[in-house]
C-alpha cells in the first residue's frame, strides 16, 4: 500500500471503531439483549435472562423492583448504576463506566457464570486499564446482589495493594444506592470477631479478607468462595515459601461450584516465575483457567493523533509497519513512537507496553535464550505417542517413552543421556534421540524418555533406545556416574562400553603418563558447558532444530547465567531436557568429537545400520 492507501485505510478503521456504548440504554453491552420498554415510559436494550426471571413481570410495575432485577442480570448497569470509582486521572467520584478493555474481559467471566461454570481465569495485563478494578467489582457484584455468606479474599504481593483494592469495595458500599440495595442492613464493611484482615458486609454475610503473599499464614484455612489473586509475577520466592504452593493451597479451598471464582491477574515479570508457567499451561489449553492477554493497544488512552499523518507513513520502521498490519490506527502507532523515546531499549518498551504476550515476558535480566526464538521453537511441540521401551537384558521388562517419529531407513541417529538421580525429589534423567540432519533438513527430536531410576536400568534403556534407532551413537554424560562415590557407577560406564559399540569417547589427557587416552562418555565442565550451551544458544536462536516437547520450551525459559558467570537453571527449575540437546547437538556439530575410532567413524559414515 502506498501512503494514500494508508491513509484512506485509516480513515475507514477510525470509522469503525465502536462508540456507541450506553449501559444505561443497552447498546453496545454484552450478551444477548431484547429491547423492552421501561417502566415509566422509554426503552432499553436489557439481558435475556432478565426477561425470562420469574421475577420479572411482576418487576415491571415498580421501578424500583424493576431496577434491582436488572441490577442482578447486568452487571454493566450495576456498574453505572451502584458503584462509584474514584478517576485515576481526574481524581474526582464517578460512577463505573466499562472501557474496552474491561468490557472484553467481562465478557470472558459472564461466559463462565452464564453457562453454569467455576469462574477461572489468568489475565496478563498492559498497565493502566483498571484490571484489577474489573476484577474486584465483578466480585462485589455477586456478593451485593447473587450469592450471600459467600466469602472472598483479596491477596496481592504486598498487603498496601490489597488494602488499596479493598479499598475500592468501601468506597462502593460508601455510596451504594439504597433503594438498591438487597441485604436487610445499609452496606457497610464491620470488623470480623476482631480479625484485622477480614471485615464482613452488613445484610448478606459476605467475608471479605485481604492478605499479602509475603504473610500467607494469615490467610489460609477459610472457607473461601472466592480469590482475587493480585500481581502474581511479583510474589515471592523463598526456600520455604512458594507461589505455587501457596495458590494451589488457596484455589484448592474454592469449590468447583457455578458462581465460585479465581482471578490470577498481573503485569510480566520476566520469565520462570510461577505466572509466567501457569500463563503458558493455560494459553496453551491444558490449564483450568481462560488465559486472557491485554495489549497496550486495546486501551483508548494510548492514541495521539499525528501532526502529520503523511510524515508518519513514510517513515514508519518495520515494527510500526508490523501494528499496521496488526489492524492499528495510526493515532496509536503514533501514541506507541512517542513513548518509545522514554525507554532506553526496545524490550524495556516492550515490557511495560506489550503488543503480545511474548513481549510481555521478555526477560530483561539473566536470561540466555531469547523469548520470541523459544516460543517459535514451541510452535513444534506436540504430545508424542507412548513407547514401551524393551530394556536389554531384563527379561519381559519394559519402560514407558514417548516417540513422535519411528526409525527411518537410511537415516542416523544420537542418543544423549543426561544422568540424574534415583529419588524422585533428584534431577530427572533424560534420554532424548535426535536424527541428525540430511540433505535440507534439520535435527530433529524424535523420542525421549524421562525419569527416576537405578543407574543400571538408565544405561540399559538408554542402550536399547539406541540399539532400535538404527545403532544411534550413544552420548552418556558422565559427570554424575564418575563423581559419585558408589564404585557401581563406574561399572555402569565400562559396561556401556563394553556391550554398545557405538558409543561416544572423549579424548583425555593423562597427566602422570603424558600421553592421550579415550574415556567414555562426555564430561560437563566449565569449558565444555560453555561450549555446548553456546551451540545451542546459536540453534534456538536460529531455528536450526526441531523441538517436540514443550517442556524442553519450559527449561528454556527459565535457564539463566548467574551472577558468577556459570549457566543454570533457575532456582526451584530444570535443565536435564535441555542439556541432552545441547549434548546431542554439539556432537552433531563436531562430527569429529564423535569418533572413538576409525572403525567408529566407517560405522557412522556408512550407509547401512551397524
Amino acid at each position: 500500500m502506498n501512503v494514500e492507501e494508508i491513509l484512506q485505510e485509516n480513515a475507514r478503521r477510525m470509522a469503525l471503531r465502536p462508540t456507541d456504548y450506553d449501559p444505561e440504554s443497552g447498546r453496545g453491552c454484552l450478551g444477548e439483549r431484547k429491547e423492552v420498554c421501561l417502566p415509566g415510559g422509554g426503552r432499553a436494550l436489557v439481558p435475556l435472562t432478565m426477561t425470562l426471571d420469574p421475577e420479572y413481570r411482576g418487576a415491571r410495575m415498580k421501578l424500583a423492583a424493576w431496577r434491582r432485577l436488572r441490577c442482578r442480570h447486568d452487571f454493566e448497569y450495576w456498574c453505572v448504576s451502584c458503584a462509584t470509582i474514584r478517576d485515576k486521572r481526574s481524581g474526582q467520584d464517578i460512577r463505573f463506566r466499562l472501557n474496552g478493555p474491561q468490557r472484553r474481559v467481562a465478557g470472558v467471566l459472564e461466559s463462565d457464570r452464564l453457562a453454569g461454570r467455576p469462574i477461572r481465569m489468568i489475565l496478563l495485563k498492559a498497565r493502566q486499564w483498571g484490571g484489577s478494578t474489573l476484577v474486584q467489582l465483578y466480585m462485589a457484584w455477586i456478593q451485593a446482589c447473587h450469592r450471600r455468606n459467600w466469602h472472598s479474599l483479596i491477596c496481592a504481593h504486598v498487603k498496601d495493594t490489597a488494602s488499596v483494592i479493598r479499598g475500592m469495595y468501601t468506597k462502593l458500599l460508601t455510596e451504594y444506592p439504597e433503594e438498591l440495595w438487597t441485604g436487610e442492613e445499609r452496606p457497610e464493611f464491620k470488623p470480623y470477631e476482631r480479625a484485622l484482615n477480614v471485615r464482613i458486609l452488613t445484610g448478606r454475610g459476605c467475608r471479605v479478607t485481604i492478605g499479602s503473599a509475603e504473610k500467607q499464614d494469615a490467610i489460609r484455612g477459610s472457607d473461601y468462595a472466592m480469590a482475587h489473586l493480585s500481581e502474581t509475577a511479583f510474589w515471592p520466592e523463598t526456600q520455604k515459601r512458594s507461589p505455587a504452593d501457596f495458590i494451589r493451597g488457596v484455589a484448592g479451598s474454592v469449590p468447583m461450584e457455578p458462581y465460585s471464582l479465581v482471578v490470577m491477574e498481573s503485569t510480566a515479570n520476566g520469565v520462570g516465575n510461577y505466572f509466567h508457567s501457569e500463563w503458558l499451561r493455560c494459553r496453551n489449553g491444558s490449564g483450568d483457567k481462560h488465559a486472557v492477554f491485554v495489549p497496550w493497544y486495546e486501551i483508548e488512552i494510548y492514541r495521539l493523533d499525528p501532526p502529520d499523518a503523511a510524515a508518519l507513513v513514510a517513515s514508519m520502521d518495520s515494527y510500526e509497519l508490523g501494528l499496521w498490519e496488526r489492524g492499528l490506527c495510526l493515532d496509536q502507532i503514533y501514541w506507541y513512537r512517542c513513548k518509545r523515546k522514554e525507554y532506553p531499549s526496545a524490550h524495556q518498551m516492550m515490557a511495560e507496553f506489550p503488543t503480545t504476550d511474548i513481549e510481555a515476558f521478555v526477560n530483561t535480566g539473566a536470561g540466555v535464550f531469547g523469548t520470541e526464538a523459544v516460543e517459535r521453537l514451541r510452535e513444534g511441540c506436540r504430545p508424542g505417542k507412548a513407547w514401551m521401551v524393551p530394556l536389554r537384558g531384563h527379561s519381559d521388562a519394559q519402560t514407558p517413552a514417548e516417540m513422535w517419529e519411528d526409525v527411518l531407513e537410511g537415516e542416523r541417529y544420537v542418543v544423549a543421556v543426561d544422568v540424574g538421580g534415583r529419588s524422585f525429589k533428584a534431577d530427572w534423567s533424560v534420554i532424548a534421540v535426535l536424527k541428525r540432519a540430511s540433505g535440507e533438513g534439520r535435527p530433529e527430536v524424535v523420542a525421549q524418555w524421562r525419569g527416576h531410576t537405578d543407574h543400571d536400568i538408565l544405561a540399559d534403556t538408554a542402550m536399547s533406545m539406541a540399539h532400535y534407532y538404527g545403532e544411534a551413537l550413544l552420548v552418556v554424560e558422565s559427570n554424575t556416574l564418575e563423581s559419585e562415590a558408589e564404585a557401581g557407577n563406574l561399572f555402569v560406564l565400562n559396561r556401556i562400553a563394553r556391550d554398545y559399540r557405538n558409543t561416544y569417547h572423549r579424548r583425555s589427557y593423562d597427566t602422570d603418563s603424558g600421553s592421550e587416552t579415550l574415556r567414555v562418555g562426555f564430561h560437563t565442565n566449565r569449558a565444555t558447558k560453555a561450549l555446548i550451551v553456546n551451540t545451542l544458544i546459536s540453534y534456538v536462536r536460529d531455528g536450526s532444530y526441531i523441538e517436540r516437547d514443550a517442556r524442553a520450551a519450559d527449561e528454556l525459559t527459565t535457564y539463566e547465567r548467574k551472577s558468577n558467570g556459570a549457566y543454570g537453571a533457575k532456582r526451584g527449575y530444570h535443565d536435564d531436557i535441555l542439556m541432552t540437546r545441547a549434548i546431542g547437538l554439539q556432537v552433531m556439530e563436531d562430527t569429529r568429537a564423535a569418533y572413538s575410532s576409525a572403525s567408529q567413524r566407517d560405522m557412522w559414515e556408512s550407509t547401512e545400520p551397524w
